[in-house]
Parts: C-alpha cells; sequence; structure tokens
C-alpha cells in the first residue's frame, strides 16, 4: 500500500469529511468571487461552478450530519453562507427550494 494512503486510513472519517467539505467551501468562496475585494469583478468568479461546488458541500454535510458531531454545525451555517452569497451574487435568483443544495437543505431564504 502506497504511504499516502497508509495515512488516509489512520486518519478518523470525521476528519476527512471535514477536510473535504473545507475544500468545497474555500473552493465555493473562490468561485463566488468572496476572496477579492470586489467580488463581481473577481476573474475567479464562476456561477456554475460555484453552483457546483456549493450543491456538492450541501449533500457530503447533510448526509454526514450524523456523523460530524459538534462539526456538524458550523460546516452547516458555511454551506448556508455560500448559499446565500450565491443567491445574492445571480442577476435571476433561484426560486425558493431551487438554489445550489437546496434539494438536500431545503429553501435558503
Amino acid at each position: 500500500m502506497p504511504p499516502d494512503v497508509r495515512g488516509l486510513a489512520e486518519i478518523p472519517s470525521v476528519e476527512v469529511i471535514s477536510r473535504a467539505a473545507v475544500m468545497l467551501m474555500s473552493a465555493a468562496a473562490e468561485r463566488l468571487g468572496l476572496a477579492d475585494d470586489e467580488p463581481e469583478s473577481s476573474p475567479y468568479r464562476d456561477l456554475d461552478e460555484a453552483r457546483r461546488l456549493i450543491t456538492a458541500l450541501a449533500g457530503l454535510v447533510t448526509s454526514s450530519a450524523e456523523y460530524l458531531g459538534l462539526h456538524a454545525a458550523p460546516l452547516r451555517d458555511g454551506v448556508q453562507s455560500l448559499q446565500k452569497a450565491f443567491r445574492e451574487a445571480s442577476a435571476v435568483p433561484d426560486a425558493p427550494g431551487q438554489g445550489p443544495g437546496e434539494k438536500y437543505t431545503g429553501p435558503v431564504h
């Protein structure tokens, strides 16, 4: 077994899930342009990509919530913050319940 795989085998599942969630959160924030002073003009802004990342994040966090313990609430808050930021960034907002990840989290207002 390669050493990097063995290393992963020694990491608790909650940490692997949390790391994956943080990576998805960071990527979604970048695609929303949130790392720039002026998100609307960020060269990294891509709402289609952000939608995909937020949906994947929402699915991961929602389906893993029972295993995340005290990590669940901050991750859910992060998902909701990104969903709200997406809604604010959209020229034509999605109908309630149709935004990124809302099929997993419920409508975000």
